[in-house]
Parts: C-alpha cells; sequence; structure tokens
C-alpha cells in the first residue's frame, strides 16, 4: 500500500509513532492497549506487530496475558479465539529470538 496511497501510510506511520511513545503513559503500557484492543477487534496483523512491539517494549508473558485476558472480557466469543493468537505470537517471537522469557529481550 506504500506504492498506491503513499501519503495515506506515511500519515499512519506518523500517527502510530507520536501515540506509542512515551508520555504520561508508557510505551510498554501502550503496547499492552492495543494488544487487548488487536484481539478484541480479532485482527490477527495487529496481534503479532503489537505483542511483538509490547515484548520490546519490556512487556513480559504475565502482562500480555493479563491484557489478553482484559480483551476476552471485552470481546466476548470472538476475542477467546483471538487470545490465542496473540499467546502463539509471543511463543513465536521468543522461539524465534532463542529466549524462554519475554523479559530477556
Amino acid at each position: 500500500m506504500r506504492r498506491s496511497i503513499p501519503g495515506v501510510m506515511t500519515g499512519f506511520n506518523e500517527l502510530h509513532e507520536a501515540a506509542m511513545a512515551p508520555g504520561q503513559i508508557s510505551t510498554k503500557t501502550k503496547e499492552l492497549i492495543a494488544i487487548g484492543i488487536a484481539v478484541a477487534g480479532n485482527c490477527g496483523g495487529c496481534i503479532a506487530l503489537h505483542v511483538h512491539d509490547a515484548v520490546k517494549a519490556g512487556a513480559n508473558r504475565q502482562e500480555i496475558e493479563e491484557a489478553v485476558g482484559v480483551a476476552i472480557l471485552m470481546g466476548g466469543g470472538p476475542a477467546a479465539v483471538a487470545a490465542t493468537e496473540a499467546l502463539e505470537a509471543l511463543d513465536q517471537f521468543i522461539a524465534s529470538n532463542g529466549r524462554d522469557n519475554a523479559l530477556s529481550l
């Protein structure tokens, strides 16, 4: 899409960077919020991106699991299915980095 709608994608990337920049709420917390929204909205690509970025920002498995739990509360059955994708994404990210603890990333 960068080629077909570069202005939109540039604007979206700028919005993403601004929204996720640390402020009164840390980037880690913002990424945990994004995971919850991604799970509740059943957005597989969003789940993968925000799990990756949450771990990069210092989130651990328990924090991600709690965010997923809140998403299930807010999104019901469909969110429970998407929650599985979030935890699978976390496992894949950890496995690809040869680490068994998200905190050590």
